[in-house]
């Protein structure tokens, strides 16, 4: 059985604490729960921790210093700020000191849960040594370089397309469901409406359309499949 993700939440609110704890609990993750800065704290230095929620009003230690104090110990653990502010200059200061991401209140769980799932997956991508390049016969893709390339032509992604392209190759010949794609790669499945993502799915095709060994189908009604043979460039 694989571990559980260790999640922290430092969350003052004890009604909203004890309700994201037991629904993140219910949804499989080892969960703790602090009521203020300095025991949240001193539970991130216990215990190693997949992913911190933090509120910004926090007593004893507001969320700002938690989140700074977090990054000078560990630069990598996803930290989402909890929080009933919306200006910018607060996401800003926010984001200065350590936070990766926002979720302003009231929200919704499923929301949560979902931004959870691809923080995690991103981290998990990283540590499992996931390809970042493929060669598909003789076209070849480079993510850290945004680049799709052959012998003949050469094309230079924006990071979303790069996104899509590698999240394709890493579920080549299998049938992609819309809301799927979304949320790996836009990480919420209402983020695009209607059929704005086709503009991504166009261009991709452009790219592909001289190399007959690599193909985007559309499954009709369900999403799309990507048939191709992709292998790591080493």
């Amino acid at each position: 059985m694989a571990e559980k993700s260790k999640i922290l939440i430092i969350e003052d609110d004890p009604t909203l604490g004890f309700v994201v704890k037991d629904s993140l609990q219910d949804s499989g993750y080892d969960v703790i729960h602090c009521t203020d800065g300095e025991s949240g704290f001193q539970q991130f230095m216990k215990h190693n921790f997949d992913m911190i929620l933090l509120d910004v009003m926090l007593p004893k230690k507001d969320g700002m210093a938690i989140a700074t104090q977090i990054r000078k110990k560990n630069e990598t653990v996803p930290i989402l700020m909890l929080t009933s502010k919306t200006m910018d200059d607060d996401k800003i200061a926010g984001f200065r000191s350590g936070a990766d991401d926002y979720i302003t209140k009231p929200f919704n769980m499923q929301e949560l849960l979902l931004r959870i799932e691809v923080f995690l997956k991103r981290t998990k991508k990283k540590e499992d040594g996931t390809p970042t390049g493929f060669s598909l016969g003789d076209l070849k893709f480079n993510f850290d370089d945004l680049i799709l390339y052959s012998d003949k032509e050469k094309h230079q992604l924006t990071q979303r397309e790069a996104d899509l392209f590698r999240y394709l190759c890493l579920n080549a010949n299998k049938v992609l469901k819309r809301d799927d794609i979304l949320l790996n790669v836009w990480g919420k499945e209402d983020y695009f409406l209607g059929r704005s993502m086709d503009v991504f799915i166009t261009k991709i095709r452009k790219y592909i359309k001289n190399h007959p060994n690599v193909e985007l189908q559309t499954i009709h009604g369900i999403g799309f499949k990507f048939n191709a043979e992709p292998q790591p460039l080493s």
